[in-house]
């Protein structure tokens, strides 16, 4: 263990920094700067002055001319009772991987769904399809963007496998997870709030089987039900909850000390007109603030990551046992003894 606390600080001194900021350009970088500085060091930055010329920046912060342009869209609206889709929930005395209930709907019902939330709603709408749905579902609004990222497209040699579109208020989350992409995130109205740990932190976020679930939303009654998935299926996930509640806080630091007892995450707050360079295999947690008409919207362009000697390196560094992570918590042991009993 003490070796695995020596990387993630040797991985700090060495690239990252120790502030825990992440590193902001004036201006977008020429492609070789972007390739040599960040890409090939796996590292963050963001790039404020990055999408001014888009006209998005400024016509997206009007609702009628979104519900105009896609006054005939349906789009996929992610519904949860929290805003939490794709996180750790409570279900039948442990915990399980939820996802949302997915409805097509009109975008001018989905946005007045996503605006109009109050903190004591049972209803959160979230807009994140990640599935390239912003040339499809939000075609409509393809000219107010660009296509792709030239610089990125650049330096990494290629177009983006995917661009997506999202669209949340104040009650929508996204927990600790990474992705296998290259990441230009591109806030176009309201603000990211962006928590960032390196994959050499891999074990202090506390990688775990978790059941997989369903919401399933009941327009006639306004409730939600969350069931098991059937046939079952497990999905790793992390752990930690890096805001707990002050009722659960004492218990999260006791089950995950090596995140809390860690290095200090890097935090960013991407802005409109900044794009936010996440790299591959980086743990990211989401949080968001509204502009004044109740939402945040962003756009995504997801580059395919290359499998190269960073990728067999992680591997590696995950594949290494950590008794501190892997011991279970002791009330997941009285979950698995009580199981075993029945």
């Amino acid at each position: 263990m003490e070796e695995i606390e020596a990387l993630w600080k040797e991985v700090r001194e060495l690239s990252l920094g120790e502030s825990g900021r992440v590193e902001r350009l004036e201006f977008p970088p020429t492609p070789l700067q972007f390739l040599r500085d960040y890409v090939n060091q796996n590292k963050p930055c963001i790039i404020s002055n990055a999408t001014l010329h888009w006209p998005a920046l400024s016509s997206w912060t009007d609702d009628s001319y979104l519900t105009e342009a896609l006054s005939s869209a349906d789009i996929s609206l992610h519904l949860t009772p929290h805003g939490q889709a794709d996180a750790l929930v409570p279900l039948d005395g442990s915990l399980c991987f939820a996802s949302a209930h997915v409805q097509r709907m009109p975008f001018p019902k989905a946005l007045s769904l996503i605006t109009n939330n109050e903190s004591q709603s049972k209803l959160v709408a979230y807009a994140q399809q990640q599935n390239n749905c912003f040339p499809s579902e939000y075609s409509a609004l393809a000219g107010d963007c660009d296509p792709h990222i030239p610089w990125a497209s650049e330096a990494l040699g290629c177009l983006p496998d995917a661009v997506n579109m999202w669209i949340g208020n104040h009650l929508s989350t996204t927990s600790f997870h990474k992705d296998h992409y290259e990441n230009l995130y591109a806030v176009v109205t309201g603000q990211k709030h962006f928590l960032l740990l390196p994959p050499t932190d891999v074990h202090r976020m506390y990688i775990r089987d978790y059941q997989s679930a369903q919401y399933a939303y009941s327009h006639d009654t306004g409730e939600f039900t969350l069931e098991l998935e059937k046939p079952d299926r497990c999905v790793p996930w992390c752990s930690v909850d890096p805001y707990p509640s002050p009722e659960d806080r004492d218990k999260q630091r006791s089950d995950f000390p090596l995140y809390f007892d860690g290095p200090k995450p890097f935090h960013c707050t991407v802005n409109p007109g900044e794009i936010l360079y996440l790299p591959s295999m980086w743990f990211h947690h989401v949080r968001q603030t509204p502009d004044s008409r109740g939402r945040t919207i962003a756009v995504n362009y997801w580059y395919d990551m290359q499998y190269d000697i960073k990728y067999a390196y992680f591997n590696f560094l995950q594949s290494i046992h950590c008794l501190s992570v892997n011991t279970p918590t002791l009330a997941e042991k009285v979950y698995e003894d009580s199981d075993s009993d029945s």
